[in-house]
């Protein structure tokens, strides 16, 4: 028998307080429990190794979405924001960051004078490409409890449940 979690007490607690709910509604409600439960623990030990490169979950974001659009490694800030799901105003407060640490460099697009280009310094390829690294080994250690077989299961799994959630 599994180990039992914190989510299996308050699944208890609620069958034991509402015996009407149903035990599929249950079953869903410890899986989407274990989720957010997961994420809550997950995310500070991700923060822990990009601040020790001394940058903020967002920011690695930013550096990561210019990284991987390959050479010359330039997105506009608007493709930035969407690609990342934020707002302008984010977008613009992190891009000063990045710009102020040397990270990224702002400039005129010359095709259309209208518009800026963001573009990973070389400073800033070095440092998303240690982050990287880093993050990665952090990712495998997260998953440790988990052999190849389980992990390839839970991808497949979450990947259908994301593409089902982000068709609706």
């Amino acid at each position: 028998m599994p180990r039992r979690d914190a989510v299996d007490d308050l699944v208890d607690q609620w069958r034991h307080e509402r015996p009407d709910l149903s035990p599929d509604g249950l079953a869903a409600m410890a899986t989407i429990g274990r989720l957010g439960r997961f994420a809550a623990l997950v995310a500070p030990r991700v923060e822990q190794v990009f601040a020790g490169h001394g940058l903020r979950t967002g920011e690695f974001d930013v550096l990561a979405a210019l990284r991987r659009a390959g050479e010359p490694h330039v997105l506009t800030p608007t493709r930035l924001s969407r690609s990342l799901m934020l707002s302008p105003a984010a977008m613009t407060h992190r891009l000063d960051r990045l710009d102020d640490a040397g990270w990224v460099e702002r400039r005129l697009d010359p095709e259309n004078r209208r518009s800026i280009l963001v573009s990973l310094t070389d400073a800033g390829r070095e440092l998303v490409d240690r982050a990287v690294a880093d993050h990665v080994v952090n990712e495998q250690r997260i998953l440790g409890p988990l052999d190849a077989d389980d992990r390839a299961v839970l991808d497949a799994l979450l990947r259908r449940l994301l593409t089902g959630l982000e068709d609706t």
